[in-house]
């Protein structure tokens, strides 16, 4: 059986690589948060029969990851997985020297104060309640649905549970579907919180790629009926990294394959309001099959402090995620609800903001590249990023090198599985065009170290690079 340090670097991509490099690249996956701070790594022996390596060699990586702090040994208590520790001052992602590019979100809505104000009276009115809201506020279930509706997705509050965001939400369907051990089709690249809730949830992924045109419609069906996955995770509109849109031929057709076939497909909306220039509004995949699932977010549209999401499902699946709700919260705050419900009556000022920030970020990421040579941005109608073409399979050496030099930009890899993607780069087009200006002056130089050979090596990286 295949180890997940393995699986993460891809055994594929890491043939013929010198000690050094791999001890490189185990430390990318710590620092991205893809190898987990106390996880237990294999031994050097099992490392080196998974890699078809020398035991000298495995010996070495795990020498060089302990010099640096990255791994701690034991006798008999095996390799795990550390961070450095110095007296030596080490930039963290929260230090305001850095520019953190591992987040695509944008700063509060203008409007997000004066819909808390707003929101008050009606927080007033709910005193004399318990406080608790299982199912969420009745009115602003009825302003999702209405949402979906005027979507051309018809949709009875009945059929809405407001939950604490989308990652919350896809937890609890996957808390009341799951199954361990079954199947799950991901797209490739996808969100990468969604990976890992459904990876602890026991499924095995079947991958299906995605780029910046779109996605392989006939190995997604393909895929659906030769696997016949428990469920699929999805995100159709303005995907994450990549900003594509499925079209609504390749909905219908994905939809009734999914259907034939028993998967429960989970849509993933959060992205779904972020357009600038699409051309066109598709009608929400659910619209296809009853058997799909919808959930979505205030996060990208309003606030990532909002922490305000929704699950769209038929009846009886609403009936099951309820009973299941209790066994790990009891509801979603009622202020944020409040709010919620305030800025979901007035889209038009809020979608209007969007568009006009992410335009402008936009704007901002081609500018900073066009001074990259090499490096390929394509179309970005709409969504939370570019994703890079950098022209070769340098993203995880990139992304080190930018630490070092004050940037945090997760590697292509971190949005899959297995070590591929090595090519690609997510840049957000959310920061604001100032920010964004300085972090890809940041990243020009790290590809200048890159591409000279001047970028940090272990021993210097230990000292500048630590989450």
């Amino acid at each position: 059986m295949t180890s997940r340090l393995v699986e993460q670097l891809g055994a594929r991509h890491v043939a013929g690589a010198t000690a050094v490099e791999l001890a490189d690249r185990i430390r990318a996956l710590i620092l991205d948060g893809r190898i987990t701070v106390g996880e237990r790594l294999p031994s050097e022996r099992a490392l080196a029969i998974e890699l078809r390596r020398s035991r000298s060699t495995t010996t070495r990586v795990y020498g060089i990851l302990e010099a640096g702090g990255f791994v701690s040994r034991v006798h008999g208590g095996g390799t795990r997985v550390a961070l450095p520790h110095s007296d030596t001052v080490i930039p963290m992602v929260d230090d305001e020297t850095m520019i953190d590019l591992s987040i695509a979100s944008m700063d509060s809505t203008p409007g997000l104060y004066d819909a808390t104000v707003r929101s008050l009276p009606r927080l007033a009115t709910l005193r004399g309640t318990s406080g608790y809201s299982l199912q969420g506020l009745p009115e602003l279930r009825d302003a999702v649905a209405e949402r979906f509706s005027a979507r051309g997705l018809p949709t009875d509050p009945e059929q809405i549970i407001i939950t604490s965001g989308a990652l919350n939400a896809l937890n609890l369907i996957l808390a009341t579907l799951n199954r361990r051990g079954e199947r799950a089709l991901v797209e490739q690249p996808t969100f990468p919180h969604a990976l890992e809730a459904i990876h602890r949830h026991g499924y095995r992924m079947l991958p299906t790629p995605v780029d910046h045109d779109g996605w392989d419609e006939r190995h997604v069906t393909d895929t659906l009926l030769r696997g016949r996955p428990h469920i699929a995770y999805l995100i159709p509109d303005f995907h994450n990294p990549t900003a594509a849109t499925l079209p609504e031929s390749a909905r219908d057709r994905i939809a009734t394959a999914a259907r034939n076939v028993g998967t429960r497909v989970i849509v993933d909306e959060t992205t779904a309001e972020l357009d600038i220039d699409r051309g066109w509004a598709p009608t929400p995949l659910a619209a296809f099959s009853p058997e799909v699932v919808t959930i979505g977010s205030m996060s990208k549209i309003a606030w990532g402090g909002l922490r305000i999401g929704w699950i769209r499902a038929e009846r009886p699946l609403i009936t099951r995620l309820l009973a299941t709700r209790p066994s790990f919260e009891l509801g979603t705050a009622l202020l944020e609800q409040c709010i919620a419900l305030e800025l979901l009556q007035d889209m038009t000022a809020l979608s209007s903001h969007i568009r006009t920030r992410l335009h402008d970020g936009r704007t901002a990421v081609a500018q900073g590249l066009a001074e990259v040579d090499g490096v390929d941005m394509p179309p970005t109608p709409g969504g939370l990023s570019a994703w890079i073409d950098l022209g070769a399979p340098i993203s995880t050496t990139l992304s080190l090198a930018a630490r070092a030099r004050g940037l945090v930009v997760p590697p292509g890899p971190r949005f899959a599985m297995g070590g591929v993607l090595e090519r690609r780069l997510r840049i957000p087009i959310t920061l604001p065009p100032d920010r964004t200006a300085l972090a890809l002056e940041r990243l020009r130089a790290a590809w200048d170290d890159v591409h000279t050979g001047d970028a940090p090596r272990p021993a210097e990286l230990s000292h500048a690079a630590v989450i």
